[in-house]
């Protein structure tokens, strides 16, 4: 590329918008051609294995209860202790309510929101409030850094119906 006062001037005017768009504590913004794609970052999280014929499940309500809000719902598990977030033992974990939703990525952190409750105080029960329908129930163990075990411990989904 041939150098001009043009391109001098317009490369000047560049940089001085960009070092003044940013405030002494910030750096200044990247910036990328927009042809150009980032990679994502792949992350490999190793899972905490689960004993043999470890289990999860929901000991009320039962599959296909018809029943009003607020919903008690109380957790069992066989082959596993429960332990509270943060807590590293083997053959061990916290619960994990599945509510409206399948299984998450395996690989990965259980999210926390609405359809995904934690149970990191090592809890196993739950009183929801749930709007009038049907709703899909499934417990999920997972370690101390929320990933499922290899293999996961998952409860059978069941339905309930809210009047």
């Amino acid at each position: 590329m041939k150098v001009t006062t043009t391109n001098l001037i317009v490369t000047g005017i560049t940089l001085i918008s960009l070092l003044g768009a940013c405030s002494k504590d910030e750096a200044p913004p990247a910036v990328v051609a927009e042809t150009e794609q980032q990679p994502a970052a792949a992350v490999m999280v190793a899972r905490t294995p689960s004993p043999a014929g470890a289990k999860v499940f929901i000991i009320t309500p039962a599959d296909g209860a018809v029943m009003s809000s607020p919903v008690l719902v109380e957790f069992g598990v066989e082959g596993m202790a429960i332990v509270p977030a943060g807590t590293v033992h083997p053959a061990a974990g916290h619960h994990h309510l599945l509510v409206d939703t399948d299984i998450p990525a395996l690989d990965q952190p259980i999210p926390k929101d609405a359809n995904h409750i934690h149970f990191g105080d090592g809890s196993a029960s739950v009183e929801l409030n749930l709007q009038p329908g049907v709703h899909t129930l499934q417990l999920l163990l997972a370690d101390y850094a929320h990933i499922p075990h290899d293999p996961p411990v998952i409860s059978e989904k069941i339905s309930i119906t809210i009047q």
